[in-house]
């Protein structure tokens, strides 16, 4: 429980931003972890095998379903929080996509 409870304030797990800014919302919500840009600094990788969401195998199979699931139940190693509750379906559904994209992370 500890180490879900640490994951979730570690990845800033309060939301924020009124649902307008989903660039925002990644780097506020995902970007302690996985890199405002996505590329997580090598620490992280390091302890906790957080993922590269700029490497190329990773973005070769994204897809907006796979970056939902994975926000709505996290890591199997639960080193990754879920989200579901946290932030909204909407939020979810924006995240994933956000991820998705073939240009992530877009410009600020």
């Amino acid at each position: 429980m500890l180490a879900i409870t640490l994951a979730i304030a570690g990845c800033g797990g309060t939301p924020a931003g009124d649902g307008t800014d989903v660039r925002a919302r990644f780097q506020t919500l995902c970007g302690s972890c996985h890199g405002p840009d996505g590329k997580p600094p090598e620490a992280m990788i390091a302890r906790l095998a957080v993922r590269d969401l700029t490497a190329p195998e990773f973005r070769a199979r994204v897809s907006p379903a796979l970056v939902e699931h994975q926000i709505r139940t996290g890591s199997p190693n639960k080193l990754m929080p879920s989200f579901e509750g946290v932030i909204d379906d909407a939020q979810i559904t924006a995240l994933a996509a956000y991820v998705a994209a073939p240009k992530f992370p877009a410009p600020p």
